[in-house]
């Protein structure tokens, strides 16, 4: 039975608790009422028997003193009782009649009065309701009597309507229960039906909410947020496997081509094919170098497998023009032919630009856009290294700092994808400079460890400036907040 039970659906576990609860109600308020009846019933008997008590007397005496044979009426019965209980004059000799007990004037007089049941003669008899005065002469006492016939008609009666329009009651209410727990069902079952289509693998259904206020409306809307997170999940998931799987055919693409010619050259070493010196001189320097590039673009790749992996910084108290004054000193260094200056983000004087970041990477970030700036600028170009503060919103500040090329400049086309991994806006220009197509890559995604961006604009005049922002920290021994002024 507990199985069962448990094995039923929820409405039906409801329905069937309704209409129990309902029969419960019903049973209890019939018992009530047919008890107040019955009551009522009876008290009425007591009040006609004490309204008829003095006629019957009456007719009692006069028939013990002059008999006439007369009967009184048959709804009612009376008898008068000797001193020691005996019956000694009845109102109906024959037929059903009360079975009294013998009550002395004693009896009478303790009673006071009040009704009490007895059985009847017959078999079928529905009993008797009697009430015994004593005598005012002291001869005895009198009973009186009705018979509970009525009571019980009427009684039954009542009985059996209340018991049908009970039972009418109860399958109407369970049917009307039945109507009201499907129609309220009917969200569970969108989202029964919905979470079905989901775990088909359709993740972008969702359920209609018709009243947000409701437990079902809530747990739809609660349901559908999940939804909408699982499916962004997913999606995320979906674009990182894409991602990774494109990661992993550019880098073993790129691996393949320094692999293919320094396989090459060693084949035609091996054949004999480079006889003189300066052959395989020159098949040394192609080696060498793309042995190079394949070492660069692995350390690249490292670099990106360390940031995907959420390594902690090792943060602190740092400023951006530190760092832009050594790239700048690095850079003169390696590109004497250029003028490579130090500016302030208006052109002026360069102002501090405190940060709390992580020293060796944000040099590598430096470093890559320096590198990019000089590799794809024609010689002797200026280049700009300007660093600054600057306010966004909320009374936040922000540490710039721009590299400033006045090269050829990049597209709005080729500027939207220049970070990400392996693009190339020039694959022939590539090859000439030995870039592995991740620089940017990196530079984009050890910015954002520090919570900060970086985009491409381009430079007045021409040309593409690459700019860095990282939100402000001011110093330790800062006594007074930043004057942009």
């Amino acid at each position: 039975m507990v199985e069962r039970w448990r094995s039923a659906s929820l409405r039906s576990q409801l329905v069937l608790i309704m209409g129990v609860l309902m029969v419960a109600t019903l049973t209890l308020i019939s018992v009530l009422i047919l008890t107040l009846l019955h009551d009522t019933l009876v008290k009425q008997l007591d009040d006609d028997l004490i309204k008829n008590r003095q006629s019957i007397s009456s007719f009692l005496v006069r028939e013990a003193t002059n008999p006439t044979q007369t009967s009184y009426s048959e709804r009612y019965y009376g008898a008068l009782l000797s001193q020691v209980g005996q019956i000694t004059l009845d109102t109906n000799p024959t037929g059903d009649r009360p079975n009294l007990p013998p009550l002395t004037p004693d009896d009478a007089t303790d009673l006071q009065g009040h009704g009490f049941y007895v059985p009847g003669t017959e078999r079928d008899s529905d009993g008797w309701r009697v009430s015994v005065w004593p005598l005012q002469n002291g001869a005895g006492s009198v009973a009186v009597a009705v018979s509970y016939k009525e009571v019980n008609e009427t009684f039954n009666k009542v009985s059996v309507n209340t018991l049908l329009i009970g039972v009418s009651a109860t399958i109407a209410a369970i049917g009307i229960a039945w109507l009201a727990v499907t129609r309220s069902f009917q969200p569970l079952s969108r989202v029964d039906k919905t979470a079905a289509a989901i775990a088909a693998g359709d993740l972008s259904r969702r359920v209609d909410v018709d009243n947000p206020a409701s437990e079902v409306g809530r747990l739809a809307s609660s349901l559908n947020a999940m939804l909408a997170h699982i499916e962004t999940a997913f999606a995320s998931r979906t674009a990182s496997e894409q991602r990774m799987r494109r990661f992993i055919q550019d880098a073993s693409h790129e691996l393949r081509t320094p692999l293919v010619t320094i396989r090459g050259f060693s084949e035609l070493y091996r054949h004999g094919a480079l006889q003189s010196p300066e052959d395989v001189g020159a098949a040394m320097g192609r080696i060498e170098s793309e042995a190079k590039r394949m070492g660069q673009l692995v350390d690249d790749l490292l670099t990106l497998a360390r940031v995907d992996e959420q390594r902690p910084l090792e943060a602190k108290p740092l400023d951006l023009l530190l760092l832009g004054n050594d790239a700048a000193l690095d850079a003169r260094a390696s590109a004497p032919d250029r003028e490579i200056t130090v500016v302030g983000l208006d052109g002026g004087a360069p102002r501090p630009a405190p940060i709390l970041g992580d020293e060796a990477r944000l040099r590598q970030v430096v470093a890559n856009l320096v590198t990019n700036a000089l590799r794809y600028t024609p010689e002797g170009s200026p280049l700009e290294i300007a660093v600054g503060v600057q306010p966004v919103i909320d009374d936040r500040l922000d540490s710039v700092l721009e590299i400033r090329d006045h090269g050829p400049g990049i597209s709005e086309d080729e500027a939207a994808r220049v970070f990400e991994r392996f693009y190339r806006a020039d694959t022939s220009r590539y090859r000439e400079t030995g870039g592995t197509g991740l620089g940017l890559a990196i530079v984009a995604a050890l910015v954002a460890q520090h919570d900060g961006t970086v985009r491409l604009t381009q430079t007045p005049g021409g040309g593409a400036t690459m700019s860095i922002r990282i939100p402000y920290e001011p110093l330790a021994d800062e006594d007074e907040p930043f004057d942009l002024g």
